[in-house]
């Protein structure tokens, strides 16, 4: 039985597409510290949600008489912002954890799709996501992902 020979080693990265790399895994870090400290913006609404539901801040109508729904816009409230909360907080995640796969050069689809998410949050997720797509989809940056981790070393 012949063996399949063995496929070429990936041409070596080169030093601009190595420091690219370096720069956009800091960049994410920076951008998925920035997301998860807005996405906590949405505290405001939990928290006047709280006062809502407990009484703390009551509702009235337009007579002066407490709203029969005032408990439903609190929760709404609550809801909402918790939602935006643990969005953003998950975007943030992932940013930071693709910054991690960047500088070791795995998971190139996970890369992708984060970029791609990151283009639709200006200014900084923008010019961080288009940049990142650029790096990535180099053929000599694809094959630096896809060579066994020991070559990375």
């Amino acid at each position: 039985m012949d063996a399949a020979p063995p496929s070429p080693p990936p041409p070596p990265l080169s030093m601009e597409d190595a420091n690219h790399l370096r720069l956009l895994s800091i960049f994410h870090y920076v951008v998925g510290g920035i997301t998860a400290l807005f996405s906590l913006f949405p505290l405001i609404h939990v928290a006047i949600g709280i006062g809502v539901i407990t009484g703390a801040m009551p509702m009235n109508d337009a007579n002066g008489n407490p709203a029969e729904d005032g408990r439903m816009v609190g929760w709404v409230f609550v809801a909402l912002g918790g939602l935006f909360i643990l969005g953003g907080l998950t975007l943030a995640g992932f940013t930071v954890y693709a910054g991690r796969c960047l500088s070791a050069r795995r998971r190139h689809t996970l890369c992708l799709v984060v970029a791609a998410f990151l283009c639709m949050f200006m200014p900084f997720g923008t010019v961080l996501g288009v940049f990142t797509l650029i790096v990535l989809l180099r053929p000599s940056v694809k094959a630096a992902f896809d060579a066994p981790a020991s070559v990375h070393s």
